[in-house]
């Protein structure tokens, strides 16, 4: 059985993000302390058992938010946080694997999270300037004194896989995957499968819009990401708006959703174990669950990937 089939009997995991906006960094708005505290037990109580974050994530409230609510109950989640991405005094962001930095903020993590061990540490980004087998190093002495328990990857190519392979095993990658972003399909899943490696999604609801909650007229909050990021403001979505609009009526006349769309479409690939999502409310959640019972039917389901992976 793959690592990620043993720790959750559903293929949802808890995106951290969400948790953290008020904090900068990578977030999506705000949320107080005791309220992200809550959503973290209710999230568990739906049967999530999987809490994924990043130092970046509200540049580390998201890992003290999950490190309080589930300090009681350690045993019964599994804690997924990386390293990588890291900031100056003055917020400016930083990406480096260099190992001196990948140790200093595993331990970073270890506080923050407020516990002995963390269940799968990854590498956040590839870094041009640094071999992935050095940082691995790093991790794979932390995993020898029982720091962090499995290794994975993010965001990362073939190449850097086999390369870290020499180090220690690496039993999950996460990258982005959703009808729009697709990169990881080919190659690397290939690769995956040959080497029984997991793999789990993020940007899985590629930001709202495939859900139609984020369209041409959505106003962000200058807590989340949305409202200033580089990245969000240089990319052409009104392609994906304009298919969203095309899709969203064929789903809704069957009773389905672009939730439901997002998450079966990630699903039908074999090599996909869990995909990531945030939350903000109960409610979310909750869809999240119903989302994940509720399959469109194959024609439908084709229906829509067509249209959507229309160049």
């Amino acid at each position: 059985m793959a690592l990620l089939d043993k720790w959750s009997n559903i293929p949802l995991g808890f995106g951290g993000a969400s948790i953290s906006g008020e904090g900068a960094g990578y977030g999506f708005g705000d949320i107080t302390e005791s309220d992200a505290i809550d959503l973290l037990k209710q999230a568990k109580d739906l049967g999530i058992t999987i809490f994924d974050t990043a130092p970046i994530y509200g540049f580390g409230l998201s890992e003290k938010r999950i490190g309080m609510a589930f300090k009681n109950e350690r045993e019964n989640v599994h804690i997924i946080s990386k390293s990588g991405v890291t900031w100056h005094p003055n917020m400016r962001v930083d990406m480096t694997n260099d190992p001196k930095v990948t140790a200093k903020m595993l331990e970073q993590s270890l506080r923050d999270l407020n516990t002995e061990y963390i269940d799968l540490y990854m590498i956040h980004w590839p870094d041009k300037n640094v071999d992935i087998r050095r940082p691995l190093e790093v991790l794979a002495k932390a995993k020898h004194e029982g720091k962090i328990k499995h290794i994975g990857l993010c965001n990362t190519t073939k190449d850097d896989l086999i390369l870290a392979s020499e180090v220690d095993k690496v039993e999950a990658v996460q990258s982005q995957l959703n009808v729009f972003e697709r990169d990881a399909v080919g190659d690397l899943f290939e690769y995956l499968a040959e080497k029984n490696i997991d793999f789990m999604s993020w940007g899985t609801l590629d930001k709202g819009i495939i859900t139609g909650r984020v369209n041409e007229k959505r106003k962000f909050d200058r807590s989340d990401c949305r409202s200033w990021a580089p990245w969000w403001k240089a990319m052409d979505k009104k392609p994906r708006y304009d298919k969203m609009n095309r899709i969203l009526p064929l789903l809704e006349e069957q009773g389905h959703s672009g939730l439901e769309f997002a998450l079966w479409h990630n699903l039908q690939f074999e090599q996909v174990k869990l995909l990531l999502c945030g939350a903000r409310n109960k409610t979310q959640l909750e869809g999240l669950i119903k989302a994940i019972q509720n399959k469109p039917n194959q024609e439908l389901l084709e229906k829509c990937i067509e249209i959507a992976y229309e160049n």
